[in-house]
């Protein structure tokens, strides 16, 4: 998220009486050639072309062919789809003006050289410390912030989200290309992400203190550098009072951005309340959370997954209504319903990104074709 990390003191206002939860979204986004399928090293170039007023909100990532934006915590969907829709103007503005595309695309689907890791004294450590396991042109994510009243209560909200996020993250599944050809995955980011070692499920917890203790450990077992590096799907966040859900594609259009993070909220905001009424959630087992993350990199939303609560295969889409149903209180709360609704309608007819790509290459389009709806997509 950026700088800009509190709220008015009206909104703040409306959250306290209403108990309402703010939401923020981080997109990481590839920088592809001006007219070929191919990432460039252009983020300095891009950066370079940001309007002085979206600076705070746009950073680095870790490859030089990758630039991210967070927008600031808002309360309502409206302000938050208008930040973000100016942050990917701006944005595509700028890459234009470098003579470059934005593209929001899990990774890249075209050929090309392995891009190089962005000058940043952390990342070099990083690549020190764990060699090549981004040898790619960039993987970009998206991670949704939603508050929450204290750590502790965040904890076992994160044991709540554990056997929903395998739904949200074929949901965003936005990268089935590699190389020019199909590899068979609806997220290839997410195969690739996992080669880190805190990448995967958020484990069962019992306590804040045990969640300090796990990220103390694995720093001192040097599995990773700072408490940044927790990768886990779900996390408290190092920086803000919010839990992270931070496990799916980036989406190609700010609809789906849209839907996702406000699902996303429903989710957070309906554990918080079983937190407050002293409900504890299933311990799921941690190899089928697993399973289910795997399904969901591969099958996307269009294929199948798995009921964590009976192990069943289902097709996606119905693991999804359930959760709709589940989170459809929240989302009348907050006001969100009707937006939601409409969105998810939209989802079912055009499908995913990964789904969108490849029904493009079926109708005797090349990869060329698939960057240049990504780019467009991305502007909306």
């Amino acid at each position: 998220m950026s700088d800009a990390t509190t709220i008015s003191d009206e909104l703040a206002d409306e959250a306290e009486t209403q108990d309402l939860l703010t939401l923020g979204v981080e997109e990481e986004y590839l920088l592809a050639h001006a007219t070929e399928p191919h990432a460039v090293e252009a983020y300095d170039e891009v950066n370079a072309q940001v309007p002085e007023e979206l600076r705070d909100s746009v950073q680095r990532e870790f490859q030089r062919s990758q630039i991210e934006v967070a927008s600031p915590p808002h309360l309502r969907l409206a302000p938050l789809h208008e930040a973000l829709r100016t942050l990917r103007t701006g944005l595509a503005e700028a890459a234009d003006r470098a003579g470059v595309r934005l593209v929001a695309v899990g990774s890249a689907p075209g050929p090309g050289e392995p891009a190089r890791i962005s000058d940043a004294p952390r990342y070099h450590r990083m690549r020190e410390r764990f060699g090549n396991l981004s040898p790619g042109q960039g993987m970009n994510g998206m991670h949704v912030h939603v508050s929450v009243p204290d750590p502790e209560t965040g904890v076992q909200v994160l044991n709540f989200l554990r056997p929903w996020l395998p739904v949200l993250q074929a949901a965003t599944a936005n990268s089935p290309l590699s190389d020019g050809q199909d590899t068979g995955y609806a997220s290839w980011r997410s195969m690739m992400w996992e080669r880190w070692p805190t990448v995967g499920p958020t484990p069962y917890l019992h306590s804040h203190q045990q969640y300090l203790d796990l990220v103390a450990g694995l720093e001192a077992t040097g599995a990773m550098l700072d408490e940044g590096m927790l990768y886990w799907y779900s996390r408290l966040s190092a920086q803000y009072p919010t839990v992270e859900i931070r496990m799916g594609d980036v989406c190609p259009t700010l609809d789906h951005t849209m839907l996702l993070a406000a699902l996303t909220r429903g989710l957070v905001s309906t554990f918080v309340k079983r937190v407050a009424d002293g409900l504890r959630a299933p311990d799921v087992p941690q190899p089928l959370l697993s399973a289910a993350h795997w399904r969901a990199a591969h099958d996307g939303l269009e294929g199948d997954n798995i009921d964590p609560f009976d192990q069943r295969v289902r097709p996606t889409w119905d693991l999804m209504d359930d959760l709709h149903r589940l989170v459809a209180p929240e989302l009348d709360r907050h006001g969100d319903r009707e937006l939601v609704d409409e969105l998810l309608a939209k989802l079912r007819s055009g499908g995913t990104g990964a789904a969108r790509q490849r029904a493009l290459l079926a109708d005797g389009g090349s990869v060329k074709d698939v960057v240049d709806w990504l780019a467009v997509a991305t502007r909306g």
